[in-house]
C-alpha cells in the first residue's frame, strides 16, 4: 500500500519533462502519463520545459494545458540543453516525490506508479532506471556500457546506466541540487557528493522510438568524459581547493628540490674523489627539476588564489541541513 503524502506536498508526484522538437510524442506521453497515474490514484503535476524547439511542440502543450489541468508549461527562448530544463523544472516542482522522464516515448510511464514507492517507502534519497535491454544501435550501447563503467570506478556509485532519463527523486534532493553545463548525466554524483547517499536502482522497460530522431550524437561521449572530470574535482575540491593544488605543488616541488639536491651532492662527490664531473648546470636533469620546482610554485600559487576566490564566494559557507529541532526552517 501507497504511503500518502503529507499535507505540506500539494501533490505526490511531479514529473519534469524536458523536451525539444517533439510535437508528435506530446499528446500520447500525457494520456498515457494520466491513464497510468489516474489507475493508481496518485495526484500529479506535468512539467514540461520546451528546450527551444523549432517546432509546434509548445503549441502543442498550451492546446493540451487547456484540458488537462496537471500540466504546467515552461519555455525556453532558445536551446540550452538538458541540464538547464532539468534544473529549471526542478525549481518549480511541488511532490513529495519528482520524477524525470523523456518526452520521446522511450521512458514508459508504466514504471512511475513503482519509482514512487521506491522513494516513498523504501526512503531512497534517488532511484535510477536501467534500460536493461535497450532498443539503440551498437554505435550507442557501446559507447553507453563503456561511460557508465568509467563512472561507476570514479563515483564508487553501483549503477549500470547513468545517463537513464527515467529517474525519481526525493524532494530534499531536487530543490539542494543545482545541475548545470551537461551535468545531467550526473545527477547521481551530485546528490551522493551533496549527502544524498541512499541511491537505488530499477530495470525499466525501454521502448523503441516512434516519432523523430533523437537530439544526441557521439559527441556527448566526449563531453561527457570531460564533464566528469570536472564535477569529481568541484565536488571534491570545491570548498579545500588548497588540498588539491597543494598537494600537487608540493609533490613537484619537492621531486624537483630533490633531483637538485642529488646533483650537487654527486658534484661535490666527485670533485673531492678527483674525478672529472660535469657542471650541475651542463645536464639535461638539472632543468627538469628546474621545471618541477617551478611547476610547484606555480601550483601553491594556484591553490591560494582558489583559496581566496573560496573565502570571498557568496556561497562559501551554504550547507544542506535536513532536520530542524526547535527551529525555524
Amino acid at each position: 500500500m501507497t504511503k500518502r503524502l503529507s499535507s505540506q506536498f500539494p501533490v505526490e508526484l511531479s514529473i519534469v519533462i524536458p523536451l525539444l522538437n517533439e510535437a508528435e510524442s506530446l499528446p500520447e506521453l500525457t494520456r498515457w502519463i494520466n491513464r497510468v497515474l489516474t489507475q493508481h490514484g496518485l495526484s500529479y503535476e506535468v512539467i514540461l520545459i520546451d528546450d527551444g524547439s523549432t517546432d509546434a511542440s509548445w503549441d502543442v502543450i498550451e492546446e493540451l494545458s487547456q484540458t488537462d489541468s496537471h500540466l504546467r508549461g515552461i519555455r525556453f527562448n532558445r536551446n540550452y540543453g538538458k541540464s538547464a530544463a532539468l534544473n529549471t523544472g526542478f525549481r518549480e516542482t511541488t511532490g513529495r516525490v519528482v520524477c524525470t522522464m523523456d518526452a520521446d516515448l522511450q521512458d514508459s510511464p508504466e514504471e512511475l506508479p513503482e519509482l514512487y514507492r521506491m522513494i516513498v517507502e523504501e526512503r531512497y534519497d534517488l532511484v535510477s532506471g536501467w534500460k536493461k535491454k535497450r532498443y539503440d544501435p551498437l554505435s550507442k550501447t557501446i559507447p553507453t556500457k563503456l561511460f557508465n563503467g568509467a563512472t561507476r570506478w570514479i563515483s564508487g556509485i553501483s549503477l549500470h546506466d547513468f545517463n537513464c532519463g527515467l529517474k525519481a527523486y526525493d524532494q530534499r534532493v531536487v530543490k539542494g541540487i543545482e545541475v548545470y553545463g551537461e551535468m545531467h548525466r550526473y545527477i547521481p554524483v551530485i546528490a551522493k557528493w551533496n549527502g544524498f547517499g541512499r541511491i537505488g536502482e530499477k530495470a525499466v522497460q525501454h521502448q523503441e522510438r516512434k516519432y523523430g530522431v533523437t537530439k544526441f550524437g557521439l559527441e556527448r561521449f566526449v563531453y561527457g568524459f570531460l564533464d566528469l572530470m570536472s564535477i569529481t574535482f568541484v565536488s571534491r575540491f570545491r570548498r579545500r581547493p588548497m588540498h588539491f593544488f597543494g598537494t600537487l605543488g608540493s609533490v613537484s616541488f619537492l621531486v624537483g628540490m630533490l633531483i637538485t639536491l642529488w646533483l650537487v651532492i654527486e658534484k661535490i662527490y666527485l670533485a673531492n674523489q678527483n674525478l672529472r664531473a660535469r657542471d650541475v648546470t651542463d645536464q639535461p636533469l638539472f632543468f627538469l627539476a628546474l621545471v618541477a620546482v617551478i611547476v610547484g610554485m606555480q601550483l601553491f600559487l594556484a591553490g591560494f588564489l582558489a583559496e581566496m576566490v573560496q573565502l570571498n564566494g557568496p556561497r562559501r559557507n551554504d550547507y544542506l541541513i535536513r532536520d530542524k529541532i526547535n527551529l525555524p526552517d
